[in-house]
């Protein structure tokens, strides 16, 4: 390469990397974002959402050991309503694909399916029939290894059911396992909705603290983060994004909103609501059974 090729080069490199303007107004806008996640944990509700927060955590470590086993499948029962609420007989009654649609619920970060204790009932009694968690390894290094390993499960439940596509609904790392799963490998042949609760569509300052690979994929601007921004024109899976103004994990807290060009995604903002606390909360829950309902007016599905 010739001296005047290797400046063209460089004069290519410099040209692509940001201003020192574009640096300036980004640290503006990261510091402005930052002031108002500080606030809005200040506010009654963000400290109320702490105290409820804090309860949950210990109540989940409790039930932690109880969800580390694999859940079994549940065998299918052919014998009649008579065991069904009200409720369930009639989604199962009038919609009996949307009932049977399996729902496969995804924990986050060194958590296990305990995390979904109050999901799975809820969800059930809303009337979806097949719903069931995954336990992934809580020594998960790799989002990309764990989005292929997350494809071999849904095969798996596709086999058992004989349902071609799931519903997933994901907690903080979970949901992001699963959007890659769906976006870059193909998944959303399989996945007709994905709902993700506190997972860090754009990073986190946080996972700075993680001096492991994981941790690396999980800050913002990451190779990970970078592949995900490509084009995904043909992706057909439909994103519910819940997001909290007081995520303890997600900093700043709204890059747990999903924006991607291609996708089609409904952000839900909701106040006041803890990362752990995210899979609990009723209101939540039932917006989730709402959204995979299809005759809901605005649902996701319709």
């Amino acid at each position: 390469m010739t001296v005047r090729g290797a400046r063209s080069v460089k004069e290519i490199l410099v040209a692509m990397m940001p201003s020192e303007q574009g640096l300036r107004r980004g640290a503006r806008n990261l510091r402005v974002r930052l002031a108002r996640d500080v606030r809005a944990l200040a506010t009654p509700a963000g400290l109320y959402g702490a105290v409820v927060e804090t309860a949950w955590v210990a109540a989940h470590f409790a039930m932690y050991p109880l969800g580390v086993r694999r859940e079994r499948p549940a065998p299918d029962d052919p014998y009649g309503y008579q065991h069904l609420t009200l409720r369930q007989r009639s989604l199962l009654i009038s919609r009996p694909e949307v009932a049977g649609t399996p729902i496969l619920l995804v924990h986050g970060m060194i958590d296990n399916r305990a995390i979904f204790t109050v999901l799975t009932p809820k969800l059930r009694a809303y009337g979806f029939e097949r719903v069931s968690t995954l336990n992934y390894s809580p020594a998960t290094n790799d989002i990309r290894a764990a989005a292929a390993g997350l494809g071999v499960e849904v095969e798996r439940l596709v086999e058992r059911t004989g349902y071609e596509q799931l519903h997933i609904v994901g907690h903080s790392l979970g949901g992001l396992i699963a959007r890659y799963y769906v976006q870059r490998l193909g998944g959303d042949q399989r996945v007709h909705t994905l709902v993700t609760l506190g997972t860090p569509h754009h990073g986190t300052l946080a996972a700075h603290l993680v001096p492991v690979q994981l941790g690396r994929q999980l800050r913002p601007g990451s190779d990970l983060f970078t592949e995900l921004s490509q084009p995904a024109p043909a992706c057909r899976t439909r994103f519910a994004v819940f997001w909290s103004d007081v995520d303890q994990l997600v900093v700043p807290h709204d890059n747990a909103a999903l924006h991607h060009p291609d996708l089609i995604v409904a952000n839900e903002l909701v106040h006041g609501v803890g990362h752990m606390s995210l899979p609990v909360n009723n209101r939540i829950a039932q917006r989730v059974a709402e959204l995979l309902d299809e005759r809901t007016p605005g649902g996701v599905g319709t």
